[in-house]
Parts: C-alpha cells; sequence; structure tokens
C-alpha cells in the first residue's frame, strides 16, 4: 500500500507545479507630449558675403508647448561651418538660437545646411543658408 502512495503523492505534486496563474497586465498612460517649436527662419539667405570673412547665422526658435525643449544635437553639413547653440532646457515660452558660422573661404555660390535635433515635436530639424561668396 505505501508503494501506490508514494507514486501518487509524487505524481500530484508534479501536476501542482505546472499550475498556471492568471497574469495581471498594467497600463501605463503617458499625458506628457512634446512640445511645438516654432522657427523665425528655416532657410536664410545672405547674399552676397565678403570672401575670407567668416559670417555667423542664427536660427532663432520659440517654444510653443508645454513641456521643457531640449537642444540634443546640432551637426552641420560640412566641416567650414562651426555651430553653437543653447546647452540649457528652454522652458514653455522661451526662445533660443542656433548659430552657424560659415568660413567663406571659397568664392562662388553656395548652400549649407544644419541638422538640429530635439526632444520637440519634430524631433529632427534641417535648417538651411545659402549665398555667393565674393
Amino acid at each position: 500500500m505505501k508503494t501506490i502512495k508514494i507514486p501518487l503523492l509524487a505524481f500530484a505534486l508534479a501536476m501542482m507545479s505546472f499550475t498556471v496563474l492568471p497574469t495581471t497586465t498594467i497600463t501605463v498612460k503617458s499625458e506628457i507630449s512634446a512640445s511645438p517649436i516654432a522657427w523665425k527662419a528655416e532657410q536664410i539667405d545672405l547674399g552676397e558675403i565678403p570672401q575670407n570673412k567668416p559670417k555667423a547665422i542664427e536660427f532663432e526658435f520659440k517654444n510653443n508647448g508645454k513641456t521643457a525643449v531640449i537642444i540634443t544635437n546640432v551637426k552641420a553639413s560640412c566641416g567650414c561651418t562651426a555651430t553653437d547653440y543653447t546647452k540649457t532646457p528652454i522652458a514653455p515660452g522661451g526662445t533660443a538660437k542656433i548659430t552657424a558660422t560659415y568660413n567663406a573661404a571659397a568664392k562662388g555660390a553656395f548652400t549649407k545646411t544644419v541638422t538640429v535635433t530635439t526632444n520637440a515635436e519634430e524631433a529632427v530639424k534641417v535648417l538651411s543658408f545659402k549665398g555667393t561668396v565674393i
């Protein structure tokens, strides 16, 4: 009789180890949305600029949202353009500037771009400037 109880007990314990418990799913809804920003100008025409004189171009924007905007990266399309930008978060209603300084070394027409990455609604924005070096 003891030999029957041990296998039956082992079988019962094995079956209990395969019991599936219901899982609970928790859904978290985020109410935080990215802020829209408005650029004063996305394209700037410099016209004619003198050769061998670096030219600073400023792109300004306003944070029209309800959360702070952070500029995470600014990249020029070539090594002839240096960039600088606001490193601190831009509060709702605040403004900031991206500065691109073009080294006008070669004569002739040019078009350059600056790619700005932020946490705003439009995360990546490509700005441009053009002109003619005389």
